[in-house]
Formats: structure tokens, C-alpha cells, sequence
């Protein structure tokens, strides 16, 4: 599996993901009968706030999550500061730990940029272990209906460290290339 950053000019992969990410594949439905889900892809990559990671496995796109700043009028919904993820992984590559892989790298990357970041997790389901593994805390009062079902559904916050951008000419004395 490699890892790959998710680039503006890639936002059909974002487009395509987004089917899987809402669970649309399960409810038999498309992103098109749902155009408040747009927001999620539209124009991905027009800002520098945008960003994203994607896996290939076998020569084939297997997940992708991006974070973008987004109005109230998303899920998960915090405050201007505070990207959105979007994460999904078509059926065939769950339980691979792939996800774990996006997720742990775009959490890495975000550090760089934002405080927190927050996602919006069907209750009860799955998920809410998973993001509970790294380090997402459900928000009280947070509870809303999923626009696709009306299933219920929460925020969970993570709040990043900020990391430092080190490059590796960071610290380079060329009068010691030779050692």
C-alpha cells in the first residue's frame, strides 16, 4: 500500500470517495440525490487549507480523507478554526488497516496547520472505536441527524499538537558537506 497526498487537480477521487465516506453504496443511493454533500469535494484543493491523503493498493485507489474548512451548514460543524474530515474506504479494503494508515499520516500532517479537527460519527456504529484509537472525544451536545437517513449521528473533536515544519536543509552547514 502507498500513501499519496490528495492533490486539487485529484478532487475526482474525493468526488468518488465521498459515496463510500456517507454510506451511500450501503443505502443504494448516489451523491447526486443528496446535493447539501457537495461541499464535501467541491473545488477541494481551490485553498491551501484543504488537504488530503489517499492509499493505492494494488494498483487501485482503496480509501482517502481530507480535512476542509466548512461552514455551519456541514456535520461536525465546530467553529471557523476547525477542519471537517471526510474518510472513506471502498468495501473491499476495510479491515487492512488502511484507514488506520490515512488517518495516522493526515493527522500528522494537519498538526502543521490546525489545533483540532472534528468528524461526524453514526452512534453506535463502528467508527466511534476507531476514532476513539486516535484520540477523538465526542462533543456533548453535539447529537444531529445524518441528512442521507436521519440515522443518529455526533461530533468528536481531536485536538493536534502543532508541530514545527522541519526541512531538511533546516540545520545544513555546507562547509561540513565533505564529513
Amino acid at each position: 500500500m502507498e500513501l499519496y497526498f490528495l492533490r486539487s487537480t485529484e478532487q475526482k477521487i474525493a468526488s468518488d470517495m465521498l459515496h463510500f465516506a456517507y454510506r451511500l453504496d450501503v443505502l443504494e443511493r448516489s451523491v447526486e440525490d443528496f446535493p447539501a454533500l457537495k461541499i464535501y469535494t467541491k473545488e477541494y484543493g481551490a485553498t491551501h487549507k484543504d488537504m488530503g491523503i489517499y492509499a493505492l493498493k494494488e494498483h487501485k485507489i482503496a480509501g482517502a480523507a481530507w480535512i476542509r474548512l466548512l461552514g455551519e451548514e456541514a456535520n461536525a460543524f465546530v467553529d471557523e478554526k476547525t477542519p471537517i474530515l471526510t474518510i472513506a474506504l471502498k468495501p473491499e479494503f476495510r479491515e487492512l488497516s488502511i484507514g488506520s494508515a490515512i488517518l495516522d499520516q493526515l493527522l500528522l500532517e494537519a498538526g502543521t496547520m490546525y489545533e483540532q479537527i472534528s468528524v461526524s460519527v453514526l452512534k453506535n456504529s463502528r467508527a466511534v472505536k476507531f476514532y476513539e484509537k486516535f484520540g477523538f472525544v465526542a462533543l456533548e451536545n453535539s447529537d444531529a441527524n445524518s441528512p442521507m437517513d436521519g440515522s443518529e449521528v455526533f461530533t468528536m473533536l481531536k485536538k493536534l499538537h502543532i508541530k514545527e515544519v522541519v526541512r531538511p536543509s533546516d540545520g545544513y552547514d555546507p562547509r561540513r558537506w565533505m564529513d
